[in-house]
Protein backbone atom coordinates (compact mmCIF):
# COMPACT_ATOMS: atom_id res chain seq x y z
CA UNK A 1 0.00 0.00 0.00
CA UNK A 2 1.22 3.44 -0.55
CA UNK A 3 2.69 5.72 2.36
CA UNK A 4 1.06 9.18 2.44
CA UNK A 5 3.44 11.38 1.57
CA UNK A 6 6.18 11.91 4.37
CA UNK A 7 6.92 15.45 5.98
CA UNK A 8 10.86 14.90 6.50
CA UNK A 9 13.04 17.55 8.82
CA UNK A 10 15.84 19.65 6.83
CA UNK A 11 18.60 16.94 8.33
CA UNK A 12 16.51 14.09 6.82
CA UNK A 13 15.90 16.56 3.28
CA UNK A 14 19.82 16.46 3.31
CA UNK A 15 20.26 12.94 3.79
CA UNK A 16 17.58 11.87 0.69
CA UNK A 17 19.23 14.51 -1.34
CA UNK A 18 22.65 12.95 -1.12
CA UNK A 19 20.59 9.10 -1.53
CA UNK A 20 19.50 10.47 -4.74
CA UNK A 21 23.19 11.71 -5.81
CA UNK A 22 24.30 8.65 -4.84
CA UNK A 23 22.14 6.09 -6.33
CA UNK A 24 20.31 7.71 -9.51
CA UNK A 25 23.52 8.58 -9.94
CA UNK A 26 23.65 12.39 -10.34
CA UNK A 27 25.76 15.50 -9.93
CA UNK A 28 24.54 17.50 -7.87
CA UNK A 29 24.71 20.39 -10.09
CA UNK A 30 22.28 18.56 -12.16
CA UNK A 31 19.71 17.59 -9.45
CA UNK A 32 20.07 21.88 -8.94
CA UNK A 33 19.12 21.71 -12.21
CA UNK A 34 16.49 19.49 -12.24
CA UNK A 35 15.04 21.32 -9.55
CA UNK A 36 14.86 24.81 -11.16
CA UNK A 37 13.61 23.93 -14.25
CA UNK A 38 10.78 22.16 -12.18
CA UNK A 39 10.30 26.01 -10.49
CA UNK A 40 10.44 27.79 -14.09
CA UNK A 41 8.22 25.72 -15.36
CA UNK A 42 5.53 26.34 -12.88
CA UNK A 43 6.76 30.41 -12.92
CA UNK A 44 6.19 30.33 -17.13
CA UNK A 45 2.41 27.98 -16.54
CA UNK A 46 1.57 31.49 -14.43
CA UNK A 47 3.16 34.82 -15.82
CA UNK A 48 3.20 35.84 -19.16
CA UNK A 49 6.87 36.85 -20.96
CA UNK A 50 6.30 40.43 -19.75
CA UNK A 51 6.23 39.97 -16.36
CA UNK A 52 9.53 41.30 -14.82
CA UNK A 53 11.34 38.93 -12.84
CA UNK A 54 13.96 39.79 -10.07
CA UNK A 55 15.78 37.18 -8.10
CA UNK A 56 17.40 37.57 -5.24
CA UNK A 57 20.32 35.32 -4.39
CA UNK A 58 21.97 34.23 -1.19
CA UNK A 59 25.38 31.93 -1.78
CA UNK A 60 24.48 28.47 -0.95
CA UNK A 61 22.67 26.00 -2.69
CA UNK A 62 19.51 28.04 -2.55
CA UNK A 63 21.02 30.97 -4.29
CA UNK A 64 22.54 28.69 -6.80
CA UNK A 65 18.31 27.77 -7.32
CA UNK A 66 17.92 30.99 -8.47
CA UNK A 67 20.50 31.26 -10.51
CA UNK A 68 19.53 28.44 -12.26
CA UNK A 69 15.85 29.53 -12.55
CA UNK A 70 17.28 33.04 -13.64
CA UNK A 71 18.67 31.37 -16.53
CA UNK A 72 16.44 29.41 -17.84
CA UNK A 73 13.65 32.05 -17.66
CA UNK A 74 16.09 34.55 -19.71
CA UNK A 75 16.73 31.37 -22.50
CA UNK A 76 12.57 31.59 -22.26
CA UNK A 77 12.89 35.01 -23.60
CA UNK A 78 11.18 36.20 -20.13
CA UNK A 79 12.13 39.76 -18.41
CA UNK A 80 14.99 38.95 -15.32
CA UNK A 81 17.13 40.71 -13.35
CA UNK A 82 19.71 38.66 -10.60
CA UNK A 83 20.83 40.78 -7.54
CA UNK A 84 23.53 38.43 -5.80
CA UNK A 85 22.78 39.55 -2.38
CA UNK A 86 26.91 39.56 -0.56
CA UNK A 87 25.98 38.62 3.30
CA UNK A 88 28.65 36.23 3.40
CA UNK A 89 31.67 34.79 1.25
CA UNK A 90 30.73 31.33 2.25
CA UNK A 91 29.87 30.45 -1.57
CA UNK A 92 29.17 26.59 -2.32
CA UNK A 93 30.42 24.63 -5.11
CA UNK A 94 27.52 24.35 -7.01
CA UNK A 95 26.68 28.14 -6.47
CA UNK A 96 29.47 29.32 -7.95
CA UNK A 97 28.83 26.82 -11.07
CA UNK A 98 25.38 27.94 -12.00
CA UNK A 99 27.27 31.59 -11.32
CA UNK A 100 29.50 31.33 -13.85
CA UNK A 101 27.10 30.22 -16.55
CA UNK A 102 24.61 33.05 -15.91
CA UNK A 103 28.00 35.34 -16.06
CA UNK A 104 28.66 33.73 -19.40
CA UNK A 105 25.40 33.93 -21.15
CA UNK A 106 23.86 36.68 -19.89
CA UNK A 107 26.26 38.79 -17.91
CA UNK A 108 24.98 42.04 -18.18
CA UNK A 109 21.44 40.53 -16.15
CA UNK A 110 24.08 39.96 -13.18
CA UNK A 111 24.25 42.30 -10.40
CA UNK A 112 26.18 41.95 -6.56
CA UNK A 113 24.70 44.21 -4.11
CA UNK A 114 27.52 44.97 -0.88
CA UNK A 115 25.87 47.38 1.15
CA UNK A 116 22.39 48.56 2.18
CA UNK A 117 22.47 51.67 -0.47
CA UNK A 118 22.95 49.44 -3.21
CA UNK A 119 20.05 46.71 -2.54
CA UNK A 120 17.83 46.64 -5.35
CA UNK A 121 13.92 48.81 -5.46
CA UNK A 122 10.87 46.63 -5.86
CA UNK A 123 8.02 47.84 -8.11
CA UNK A 124 4.59 46.26 -7.43
CA UNK A 125 4.20 44.98 -10.80
CA UNK A 126 7.50 43.02 -10.23
CA UNK A 127 7.43 39.38 -9.53
CA UNK A 128 10.47 38.67 -6.89
CA UNK A 129 11.82 35.66 -6.73
CA UNK A 130 13.10 34.70 -3.16
CA UNK A 131 16.17 32.33 -3.36
CA UNK A 132 18.58 33.57 0.10
CA UNK A 133 18.34 31.07 2.39
CA UNK A 134 16.62 27.25 2.23
CA UNK A 135 16.52 24.33 4.91
CA UNK A 136 20.05 24.78 6.31
CA UNK A 137 18.78 28.36 8.11
CA UNK A 138 20.45 28.08 11.77
CA UNK A 139 19.54 31.52 13.16
CA UNK A 140 17.66 34.34 12.47
CA UNK A 141 18.18 36.59 9.57
CA UNK A 142 20.41 40.05 10.49
CA UNK A 143 22.94 42.29 7.84
CA UNK A 144 22.63 42.88 4.46
CA UNK A 145 20.65 39.81 4.25
CA UNK A 146 17.75 40.95 6.64
CA UNK A 147 17.70 44.46 5.21
CA UNK A 148 17.07 42.79 1.53
CA UNK A 149 14.54 40.84 3.55
CA UNK A 150 12.83 44.17 4.98
CA UNK A 151 13.26 45.91 1.70
CA UNK A 152 11.30 43.03 -0.27
CA UNK A 153 8.23 42.94 2.31
CA UNK A 154 7.70 46.40 2.21
CA UNK A 155 7.60 46.68 -1.77
CA UNK A 156 4.48 45.11 -2.04
CA UNK A 157 5.62 43.40 -4.99
CA UNK A 158 4.45 39.71 -5.68
CA UNK A 159 7.22 37.38 -3.41
CA UNK A 160 7.48 33.85 -4.25
CA UNK A 161 9.65 31.86 -2.62
CA UNK A 162 12.50 28.94 -3.47
CA UNK A 163 11.98 26.10 -0.88
CA UNK A 164 11.16 27.98 1.97
CA UNK A 165 10.23 31.50 2.78
CA UNK A 166 13.90 33.20 3.81
CA UNK A 167 14.14 33.38 7.44
CA UNK A 168 11.81 30.52 8.27
CA UNK A 169 12.62 27.58 10.05
CA UNK A 170 11.08 24.71 9.17
CA UNK A 171 11.62 22.65 12.11
CA UNK A 172 11.31 24.60 15.28
CA UNK A 173 9.08 27.77 15.82
CA UNK A 174 10.42 30.99 14.53
CA UNK A 175 10.19 34.54 16.40
CA UNK A 176 7.71 36.36 15.34
CA UNK A 177 9.83 39.14 15.91
CA UNK A 178 12.43 38.05 13.35
CA UNK A 179 12.09 39.03 9.40
CA UNK A 180 11.25 36.68 7.22
CA UNK A 181 10.17 36.78 3.43
CA UNK A 182 6.53 37.12 3.08
CA UNK A 183 5.38 35.11 -0.38
CA UNK A 184 2.41 34.64 -1.34
CA UNK A 185 3.56 31.18 -3.47
CA UNK A 186 5.99 29.19 -1.55
CA UNK A 187 7.68 26.39 -4.51
CA UNK A 188 8.91 23.83 -2.54
CA UNK A 189 10.55 20.45 -3.55
CA UNK A 190 9.28 16.97 -3.31
CA UNK A 191 6.97 17.12 -0.20
CA UNK A 192 5.68 20.31 2.29
CA UNK A 193 7.43 21.30 5.36
CA UNK A 194 6.57 20.39 8.68
CA UNK A 195 6.55 24.25 9.43
CA UNK A 196 3.99 25.35 6.48
CA UNK A 197 1.32 23.14 8.27
CA UNK A 198 1.01 25.72 11.01
CA UNK A 199 -1.65 28.96 10.81
CA UNK A 200 1.53 31.17 12.38
CA UNK A 201 3.98 31.28 9.31
CA UNK A 202 0.69 31.34 7.09
CA UNK A 203 1.90 34.98 6.59
CA UNK A 204 5.24 33.89 5.40
CA UNK A 205 4.56 30.80 3.44
CA UNK A 206 1.68 31.92 1.40
CA UNK A 207 0.34 29.23 -1.38
CA UNK A 208 2.05 26.17 -0.96
CA UNK A 209 3.05 24.21 -4.07
CA UNK A 210 5.36 20.88 -3.67
CA UNK A 211 6.93 20.16 -6.84
CA UNK A 212 7.70 16.48 -7.69
CA UNK A 213 11.61 16.38 -8.17
CA UNK A 214 12.22 12.79 -8.88
CA UNK A 215 14.39 12.62 -5.28
CA UNK A 216 14.59 8.70 -4.24
CA UNK A 217 14.20 7.91 -0.65
CA UNK A 218 15.94 5.45 1.52
CA UNK A 219 13.67 2.29 2.55
CA UNK A 220 15.79 2.95 6.12
CA UNK A 221 15.07 6.92 6.20
CA UNK A 222 10.64 5.98 5.09
CA UNK A 223 10.55 3.68 7.41
CA UNK A 224 11.57 5.99 10.55
CA UNK A 225 9.14 8.64 8.91
CA UNK A 226 6.83 9.93 11.43
CA UNK A 227 4.91 12.81 9.97
CA UNK A 228 3.09 12.68 6.93
CA UNK A 229 0.85 14.70 4.21
CA UNK A 230 -2.28 13.33 3.17
CA UNK A 231 -2.69 12.44 -0.62
CA UNK A 232 -5.56 11.21 -2.50
CA UNK A 233 -3.42 8.22 -4.15
CA UNK A 234 -3.72 6.93 0.19
CA UNK A 235 -7.16 7.46 0.73
CA UNK A 236 -8.26 6.00 -2.47
CA UNK A 237 -6.28 2.47 -1.34
CA UNK A 238 -7.69 2.68 2.44
CA UNK A 239 -11.77 2.51 1.00
CA UNK A 240 -13.15 -0.60 0.71
CA UNK A 241 -15.33 -2.12 -1.85
CA UNK A 242 -19.37 -2.68 -0.84
CA UNK A 243 -19.97 -7.12 -1.76
CA UNK A 244 -22.42 -7.38 -4.18
CA UNK A 245 -24.57 -9.25 -1.27
CA UNK A 246 -24.23 -7.30 1.51
CA UNK A 247 -26.59 -5.84 3.51
CA UNK A 248 -27.76 -2.83 5.87
CA UNK A 249 -26.06 -4.84 8.85
CA UNK A 250 -22.85 -5.11 7.13
CA UNK A 251 -21.91 -2.05 7.68
CA UNK A 252 -22.99 -1.24 11.27
CA UNK A 253 -25.14 0.08 13.65
CA UNK A 254 -23.73 3.68 15.03
CA UNK A 255 -25.04 5.37 17.81
CA UNK A 256 -25.42 9.31 17.64
CA UNK A 257 -25.42 11.52 21.15
CA UNK A 258 -26.22 14.54 19.88
CA UNK A 259 -28.56 17.80 20.57
CA UNK A 260 -29.99 19.81 22.86
CA UNK A 261 -32.92 22.66 23.40
CA UNK A 262 -31.39 25.36 21.12
CA UNK A 263 -29.11 23.39 19.30
CA UNK A 264 -30.76 20.44 16.86
CA UNK A 265 -29.27 21.70 14.34
CA UNK A 266 -25.90 19.97 15.53
CA UNK A 267 -27.73 16.65 15.53
CA UNK A 268 -29.50 16.91 11.86
CA UNK A 269 -26.06 17.65 10.45
CA UNK A 270 -24.03 14.91 12.19
CA UNK A 271 -26.78 12.46 11.20
CA UNK A 272 -27.49 13.42 7.83
CA UNK A 273 -23.37 13.29 7.80
CA UNK A 274 -23.18 9.83 8.82
CA UNK A 275 -25.87 8.48 6.24
CA UNK A 276 -24.03 9.90 3.79
CA UNK A 277 -20.81 8.36 5.07
CA UNK A 278 -21.83 4.67 4.17
CA UNK A 279 -22.89 3.27 7.45
CA UNK A 280 -25.92 0.68 7.59
CA UNK A 281 -28.19 1.77 10.47
CA UNK A 282 -28.29 4.97 12.67
CA UNK A 283 -29.84 5.56 16.05
CA UNK A 284 -30.03 9.18 17.40
CA UNK A 285 -30.19 9.72 20.86
CA UNK A 286 -31.76 13.27 21.54
CA UNK A 287 -33.89 15.00 24.74
CA UNK A 288 -37.42 14.96 24.18
CA UNK A 289 -37.63 18.68 22.32
CA UNK A 290 -35.71 17.00 19.38
CA UNK A 291 -37.50 14.16 18.73
CA UNK A 292 -39.73 15.52 16.23
CA UNK A 293 -37.28 17.73 14.79
CA UNK A 294 -34.98 14.58 14.33
CA UNK A 295 -37.78 12.02 12.96
CA UNK A 296 -38.67 14.60 10.40
CA UNK A 297 -35.70 16.01 9.51
CA UNK A 298 -33.74 12.76 9.14
CA UNK A 299 -36.35 9.98 8.10
CA UNK A 300 -33.68 7.65 7.79
CA UNK A 301 -32.58 7.24 11.21
CA UNK A 302 -34.40 5.87 14.54
CA UNK A 303 -34.82 7.93 17.61
CA UNK A 304 -33.46 7.25 21.20
CA UNK A 305 -35.61 9.78 23.62
CA UNK A 306 -33.48 10.70 27.21
CA UNK A 307 -33.82 14.31 29.28
CA UNK A 308 -36.06 16.82 28.16
CA UNK A 309 -34.05 19.70 27.05
CA UNK A 310 -31.00 18.02 27.32
CA UNK A 311 -29.54 14.31 27.33
CA UNK A 312 -30.20 12.81 30.77
CA UNK A 313 -29.54 9.12 31.21
CA UNK A 314 -27.75 7.05 34.54
CA UNK A 315 -27.49 4.06 32.47
CA UNK A 316 -28.03 2.94 28.64
CA UNK A 317 -28.25 0.27 26.60
CA UNK A 318 -25.10 0.22 24.33
CA UNK A 319 -23.97 -3.21 23.55
CA UNK A 320 -25.81 -3.29 20.66
CA UNK A 321 -23.88 -0.28 18.81
CA UNK A 322 -21.25 -0.90 16.79
CA UNK A 323 -19.84 2.60 17.80
CA UNK A 324 -20.81 5.65 19.19
CA UNK A 325 -20.54 9.62 18.72
CA UNK A 326 -20.87 11.68 21.60
CA UNK A 327 -20.44 15.55 21.81
CA UNK A 328 -21.98 17.57 19.12
CA UNK A 329 -24.61 20.06 20.50
CA UNK A 330 -25.75 18.11 23.94
CA UNK A 331 -24.14 21.22 26.14
CA UNK A 332 -22.52 20.83 29.26
CA UNK A 333 -25.68 20.77 32.15
CA UNK A 334 -24.34 18.27 34.89
CA UNK A 335 -26.97 15.58 34.25
CA UNK A 336 -25.50 15.85 31.04
CA UNK A 337 -21.92 15.28 32.04
CA UNK A 338 -22.88 12.24 33.61
CA UNK A 339 -24.19 11.12 30.37
CA UNK A 340 -21.24 11.19 28.82
CA UNK A 341 -19.63 9.48 31.76
CA UNK A 342 -22.07 6.88 31.88
CA UNK A 343 -20.76 6.03 28.28
CA UNK A 344 -16.89 6.47 28.94
CA UNK A 345 -17.66 3.40 31.36
CA UNK A 346 -19.88 1.25 29.68
CA UNK A 347 -18.71 1.05 25.45
CA UNK A 348 -15.41 -0.68 25.50
CA UNK A 349 -15.01 -0.12 21.96
CA UNK A 350 -13.75 3.28 20.13
CA UNK A 351 -15.87 5.85 20.27
CA UNK A 352 -15.65 9.54 18.74
CA UNK A 353 -15.67 12.21 21.05
CA UNK A 354 -16.32 15.75 20.07
CA UNK A 355 -17.63 19.11 20.99
CA UNK A 356 -18.89 19.21 24.19
CA UNK A 357 -18.34 15.69 25.39
CA UNK A 358 -14.70 16.82 24.93
CA UNK A 359 -15.99 19.80 27.44
CA UNK A 360 -17.48 17.66 30.00
CA UNK A 361 -14.08 15.83 29.94
CA UNK A 362 -12.09 18.75 30.68
CA UNK A 363 -14.10 19.89 33.47
CA UNK A 364 -13.08 16.23 35.15
CA UNK A 365 -9.81 15.52 34.10
CA UNK A 366 -10.22 12.02 35.44
CA UNK A 367 -12.36 10.82 33.29
CA UNK A 368 -9.50 10.72 30.44
CA UNK A 369 -8.48 7.33 32.00
CA UNK A 370 -12.13 5.86 30.83
CA UNK A 371 -12.06 6.84 27.46
CA UNK A 372 -11.51 3.46 25.60
CA UNK A 373 -8.10 2.62 23.88
CA UNK A 374 -8.33 3.97 19.87
CA UNK A 375 -11.17 5.80 20.62
CA UNK A 376 -11.26 9.45 18.34
CA UNK A 377 -11.36 13.14 20.07
CA UNK A 378 -11.86 15.75 16.98
CA UNK A 379 -11.34 18.78 19.11
CA UNK A 380 -10.35 22.40 17.65
CA UNK A 381 -7.57 24.06 19.37
CA UNK A 382 -9.15 25.63 21.96
CA UNK A 383 -11.07 22.38 23.24
CA UNK A 384 -7.74 21.00 22.65
CA UNK A 385 -6.32 23.48 25.24
CA UNK A 386 -9.33 22.76 28.11
CA UNK A 387 -8.32 18.99 27.90
CA UNK A 388 -4.17 19.82 28.05
CA UNK A 389 -2.89 23.49 28.69
CA UNK A 390 -2.13 26.45 27.11
CA UNK A 391 0.77 26.69 24.37
CA UNK A 392 2.64 29.58 23.15
CA UNK A 393 2.27 28.37 19.44
CA UNK A 394 1.36 25.27 17.06
CA UNK A 395 4.81 23.45 17.67
CA UNK A 396 4.26 23.00 21.10
CA UNK A 397 0.73 22.15 20.14
CA UNK A 398 1.60 19.66 17.88
CA UNK A 399 4.03 18.13 20.53
CA UNK A 400 1.87 18.19 22.90
CA UNK A 401 -0.88 16.53 20.63
CA UNK A 402 1.41 13.51 19.96
CA UNK A 403 2.01 12.74 23.81
CA UNK A 404 -1.36 12.86 24.01
CA UNK A 405 -2.22 10.47 21.37
CA UNK A 406 0.62 8.04 22.80
CA UNK A 407 -0.67 8.56 26.74
CA UNK A 408 -3.73 8.13 26.46
CA UNK A 409 -3.87 5.46 23.45
CA UNK A 410 -6.31 7.27 21.31
CA UNK A 411 -6.49 8.93 17.88
CA UNK A 412 -6.41 12.63 18.04
CA UNK A 413 -7.98 14.91 15.54
CA UNK A 414 -6.92 18.83 15.86
CA UNK A 415 -9.06 20.60 13.49
CA UNK A 416 -7.63 23.17 11.80
CA UNK A 417 -6.53 24.68 8.10
CA UNK A 418 -3.84 21.15 7.87
CA UNK A 419 -6.13 19.41 9.96
CA UNK A 420 -3.87 16.88 11.86
CA UNK A 421 -4.26 13.38 13.14
CA UNK A 422 -1.86 11.92 15.74
CA UNK A 423 -2.11 8.17 16.33
CA UNK A 424 -1.36 5.93 19.55
CA UNK A 425 1.86 4.95 18.23
CA UNK A 426 3.58 8.64 17.77
CA UNK A 427 3.01 9.48 13.91
CA UNK A 428 0.88 12.51 12.94
CA UNK A 429 -1.03 12.54 9.21
CA UNK A 430 -1.62 16.38 7.87
CA UNK A 431 -4.86 16.75 5.92
CA UNK A 432 -3.95 18.34 2.37
CA UNK A 433 -7.97 19.05 1.71
CA UNK A 434 -10.30 21.92 3.30
CA UNK A 435 -10.59 25.44 2.42
CA UNK A 436 -11.67 28.93 4.74
CA UNK A 437 -15.66 28.13 4.01
CA UNK A 438 -15.52 25.48 6.23
CA UNK A 439 -14.63 27.61 8.70
CA UNK A 440 -18.05 28.11 10.12
CA UNK A 441 -20.63 26.70 13.16
CA UNK A 442 -21.59 23.16 12.56
CA UNK A 443 -18.52 21.87 10.00
CA UNK A 444 -17.03 19.68 12.96
CA UNK A 445 -20.44 18.26 13.55
CA UNK A 446 -20.19 17.16 9.77
CA UNK A 447 -16.97 15.65 10.32
CA UNK A 448 -17.83 13.74 13.99
CA UNK A 449 -20.86 12.02 12.02
CA UNK A 450 -18.49 11.05 8.76
CA UNK A 451 -16.00 9.46 11.09
CA UNK A 452 -18.75 8.02 13.03
CA UNK A 453 -20.21 6.13 10.39
CA UNK A 454 -16.90 4.91 8.93
CA UNK A 455 -16.20 3.30 12.54
CA UNK A 456 -19.41 1.51 12.37
CA UNK A 457 -18.39 -0.20 8.89
CA UNK A 458 -15.20 -1.38 10.52
CA UNK A 459 -12.69 0.89 9.44
CA UNK A 460 -9.86 0.92 11.86
CA UNK A 461 -9.93 4.38 14.06
CA UNK A 462 -6.88 4.84 11.70
CA UNK A 463 -8.53 4.48 9.07
CA UNK A 464 -11.88 6.25 9.80
CA UNK A 465 -10.09 9.31 10.62
CA UNK A 466 -7.78 9.66 7.78
CA UNK A 467 -10.35 9.37 5.27
CA UNK A 468 -13.53 11.08 7.34
CA UNK A 469 -10.65 14.17 7.68
CA UNK A 470 -9.58 14.18 3.78
CA UNK A 471 -13.31 13.49 2.80
CA UNK A 472 -14.53 15.93 4.72
CA UNK A 473 -12.14 18.61 3.29
CA UNK A 474 -12.46 17.19 -0.28
CA UNK A 475 -15.93 17.77 0.08
CA UNK A 476 -15.55 21.53 1.56
CA UNK A 477 -13.38 21.90 -2.15
CA UNK A 478 -16.10 20.91 -4.39
CA UNK A 479 -18.57 22.75 -2.63
CA UNK A 480 -16.13 26.01 -2.64
CA UNK A 481 -16.23 25.65 -6.81
CA UNK A 482 -20.29 25.39 -6.64
CA UNK A 483 -20.44 28.00 -3.90
CA UNK A 484 -17.55 30.17 -3.07
CA UNK A 485 -15.73 30.15 0.18
CA UNK A 486 -17.88 33.13 1.86
CA UNK A 487 -21.29 31.41 1.13
CA UNK A 488 -20.84 28.21 1.45
CA UNK A 489 -22.73 26.30 4.88
CA UNK A 490 -21.90 22.86 6.13
CA UNK A 491 -25.26 21.63 4.59
CA UNK A 492 -23.69 22.17 1.37
CA UNK A 493 -20.86 20.19 2.24
CA UNK A 494 -23.23 17.17 3.23
CA UNK A 495 -24.57 17.03 -0.23
CA UNK A 496 -20.93 17.34 -1.97
CA UNK A 497 -19.96 14.10 0.31
CA UNK A 498 -21.72 11.61 -1.81
CA UNK A 499 -19.70 13.53 -4.69
CA UNK A 500 -16.21 13.04 -2.92
CA UNK A 501 -16.90 9.37 -2.38
CA UNK A 502 -17.76 9.14 -6.01
CA UNK A 503 -14.32 10.55 -7.27
CA UNK A 504 -12.12 8.75 -4.74
CA UNK A 505 -13.78 5.29 -5.59
CA UNK A 506 -13.53 5.90 -9.06
CA UNK A 507 -17.68 5.59 -9.93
Amino acid sequence: MQQALPIFSAEHTKAIDAFTIQTEPIASIDLMERAALKCSQWLMKHYSVETIFKVCCGFGNNGGDGLAIARQLLEHGYKVEVFIINYSDNYSEDFLINKKRLETLFPRFLMEVNDVKHLPHFQKSDVVIDALFGIGLSKSLNGLAADCVNQINNSNAVVIAIDVPSGLFVDRYTDKNSLIIKAEHTLTFQSPKLGFMFAENSIYVGNGHVLDIGLRVSEKLRSEATTFYLTEEHIQQLLKPRAKFSHKGTFGHSLLVVGSYGKMGAAIMSAHALLRSGAGLLTVCVPHCGYEIIQTSVPEAMALVNGNEFIQFSELEVNSYSTIGIGPGIGTQKDTQQSVKVILESFSKPLVIDADALNAISLNKEWLKLIPQNSILTPHPKEFERLTKNVSNNFERHQLQIEFSKEHKVYLVLKGAHTCITTPDGKSYFNSTGNPGLAKGGSGDVLTGLITGLLAQGYTSFEASLIGVYVHGLAGDMTKEEKGEVAMIPTDVIENIPNAFKRLMNV
